[in-house]
């Protein structure tokens, strides 16, 4: 996996026209914006071209635009409180067409040191499909260069992420990674390629079947692979435990056998949940006061769910990070948006801020996890793409990494 990309620190784009690709799906309710997390993570990036007299081009998709473009899903929002955080005006293109001629117009009246941010790329609806060629010339005519750095859409082979760097690099421009595309490529890419030992993989989540390649993939890489969440409970019923009403996979359990053979073969450590945190029904709403009872997993009562790893699996894990230098961790250990239930969770969060190992985790469910229980501040990195940092763990290429420039 060539992780050796150029950087916006690789190019001088005085007086030139750099299209940033940047990842402004931001929450919006009643077209105000609710999380500006991912505004925030686009700054250094955008500061930095701005500073060396570029002239900025932003562009990002919004949403999943099932029905056609619509003005709840428009980035004009976003334009909005550019502007406030850039301390400048943000020329925001409400074009549906995304690079026609009033982008056209937009870009060629730019001076150093403006940005125009361009309309919700997917309603092109070019964006995703694969004859999205003609929309990868049009956004790379309006350029010189090309920066990617929306982490979070570079699994995705799209016209904005991939399709647009072949024409750029035709022209004799540069593609290049920006701050934040570099950092998921520092933390997420050189823990799994190049990690300081012991190394700790932690997976959670509710199915087996949305992380095979990733437990095949961690355990050649790793030295301990803890497994928690609902998908424990199909490795314990492939042990053969009774697991009542817990969620299982019932057509991966050969796999759970062969994960756990193939631990035992390259000399790894699996570790599973010995007790689990279990209820009689599940709380609806999902946050809902609920009463638990825990369980060896030997004595699981056949008319109840397990919903958390239970104390001893937690103190289990917490050690198993103590003597860690990296760890990884993608998924919870259980129902976390229920107080009750958030107790394997919280322990496994607390172990991270407590070690001095470099502590990555994969986006999703356990970044939300971390955010909210507070921990955020005391982990070396949280990733901000949830479906790319799971495929970056197992290990494949992604088409927005790949697209930039080696050095």
């Amino acid at each position: 996996m060539g992780l050796n990309k150029k950087s916006v620190d690789d190019i001088n784009v005085n007086g030139k026209r750099v299209l940033v690709r940047c990842d402004f799906n931001v929450p919006l309710k009643n077209g105000e914006i609710t999380d500006e997390t991912r505004i925030v993570a686009a700054l250094p990036t955008i500061q930095k071209l701005l500073n060396d007299g570029g002239k900025v081009i932003l562009c990002s998709h919004l949403g999943k635009v099932k029905n056609g473009p619509n003005e709840g899903e428009s980035l004009a929002p976003v334009a909005k409180r550019l502007s406030e955080k850039l301390g400048k005006e943000v020329n925001f293109v409400a074009d549906y067409n995304v690079t026609g001629e009033a982008a056209t117009a937009a870009v060629a009246a730019m001076k150093e040191g403006d940005v125009v941010l361009l309309q919700n790329t997917r309603f092109r609806g070019a964006e995703e499909t694969k004859n999205g060629e003609a929309f990868s010339k049009e956004l790379a005519d309006l350029a010189d260069y090309y920066v990617c750095d929306a982490f979070g859409s570079s699994h995705r082979a799209h016209a904005s992420v991939a399709g647009v760097t072949e024409f750029i690099k035709a022209k004799g421009g540069e593609n290049v990674v920006g701050y934040l595309m570099q950092k998921e490529i520092d933390f997420l890419g050189n823990a799994v390629e190049n990690p300081v030992r012991p190394f700790v993989a932690i997976l959670g989540g509710a199915k087996v079947a949305d992380k095979l390649n990733v437990i095949s993939n961690l355990l050649e890489k790793c030295d301990t692979l803890i497994i928690g969440g609902g998908m424990a409970y199909t490795f314990l019923k492939a042990q053969g435990y009774e697991i009542g009403k817990s969620l299982v996979d019932n057509e991966k359990l050969d796999y759970c056998k062969e994960m756990m053979a193939k631990a035992e073969s390259l000399g790894k450590k699996l570790l599973l949940p010995v007790d689990s945190t279990t209820i009689a029904d599940f709380p609806n709403p999902i946050d809902a006061p609920v009463e638990v009872e825990v369980y060896d997993v030997a004595n699981m009562p056949a008319d109840r769910e397990g919903c958390d790893i239970g104390p001893k699996t937690a103190a289990m894990y917490a050690e198993a990070v103590k003597s860690a230098k990296t760890v990884v961790w993608n998924g919870p250990m259980g129902v976390f948006e229920n107080p009750t239930l958030a107790a394997g969770t919280i322990a496994v969060a607390k172990s991270l801020a407590e070690t001095d190992a470099t502590t990555i985790i994969g986006g999703g469910d356990s970044a939300a996890a971390v955010n909210q229980l507070g921990f955020a501040d005391k982990m070396s990195h949280i990733s901000t793409g949830g479906g790319a940092s799971l495929e970056f763990l197992e290990g494949k290429a992604l088409p927005g990494v790949v697209a930039a420039d080696d050095k």
